[in-house]
């Protein structure tokens, strides 16, 4: 534990039972690198028990740290910081973290598994580099669409006028020295409700231009039903003509129908699977498991 690690994960949590989700998608991770992952709980809202079962699991090369310090430090339950997520956890985390290179995890998004390889590789010469992003369907973990207009980075999307761009925390990996000043604002909330921490962050960022884009989408981000709901995203949502979202009928549609392309398939019928994967993803055209049947189709 001593040697400095490659990269280190911080990834406050109230125990949400995405958490192990979250950790595993470290666990497989590319990278040819150690990993520390240092997980920090603001409150214990779910099963301990998770945190033994992903210390069982822990491959060789990555390391687990958890941090309980029995309370909050949070002002929404209590303690002295205004971030209402996670207090001052993400900022302590980032100091204790033994590794030159800080990677960002929420406990309700996940990675895959070229995340972190393809941002080591970006950050080469740089102090700080972002992945793009899947937006996720909170309910039923689905993949939406890729976000091209929320968290795209520096001077793009729907926030370049008000903020100069933005890049959430689980798209970030920063050179933890030159930007040791930035990691206070972690703790601190940029709106009255304890939100916007993650603006203040991107806010410190910009002052250091030497950044890179991974040029991949490699975080899957959940999204609420209620931030669906937000009229930016709402917006994209139907311009690329996805509605099934909070429509049980649908999401129920498009499991049956991929479980019947699924069947099909195992039992050789390849132009039956095709033709109900592609009903599947007439309804949800980032559908997975429905490109995959597709893509293991003969011809």
């Amino acid at each position: 534990m001593q040697r400095p690690f490659d990269v280190a994960v911080v990834l406050p949590t109230v125990l949400r039972p995405t958490l192990a989700r979250a950790v595993r998608s470290v666990f497989a991770q590319d990278a040819d690198a150690r990993i520390q992952i240092l997980i920090g709980l603001d409150q214990n809202l779910g099963d301990r028990t998770v945190l033994a079962e992903l210390a069982r699991d822990c491959p060789a090369h990555c390391a687990l740290t958890v941090l309980d310090l029995g309370y909050s430090t949070s002002r929404r339950h209590g303690g002295l910081f205004p971030n209402q997520y996670s207090g001052s956890l993400r900022t302590i985390l980032s100091y204790a973290a033994n590794s030159k290179y800080l990677a960002y995890l929420d406990d309700d998004d996940w990675w895959a598994p070229m995340h972190l390889s393809t941002l080591l590789a970006a950050i080469t010469g740089k102090t700080w580099a972002f992945s793009y992003r899947w937006l996720a369907d909170a309910a039923t973990g689905w993949p939406i669409c890729r976000d091209e207009w929320d968290s795209v980075g520096p001077g793009r999307g729907i926030n370049a006028a008000r903020f100069g761009g933005f890049a959430c925390p689980s798209t970030l990996l920063l050179d933890r020295e030159p930007l040791h000043f930035v990691l206070p604002y972690w703790s601190l909330a940029a709106f009255p409700d304890g939100t916007g921490e993650d603006r203040l962050v991107f806010t410190a960022l910009l002052k250091h231009p030497d950044w890179a884009a991974s040029g991949a989408y490699t975080c899957y981000y959940t999204l609420s039903a209620e931030a669906q709901r937000h009229s930016h995203h709402a917006r994209e949502f139907a311009a690329r003509g996805l509605f099934w979202m909070g429509d049980a009928a649908r999401i129920a549609a498009i499991t049956s129908d991929t479980a019947e392309a699924e069947a099909a398939l195992a039992t050789g019928d390849s132009e039956a699977a095709g033709a109900a994967a592609n009903r599947a993803l007439r309804q949800h055209p980032y559908h997975a498991p429905a490109l995959q049947i597709m893509a293991a189709l003969p011809g």
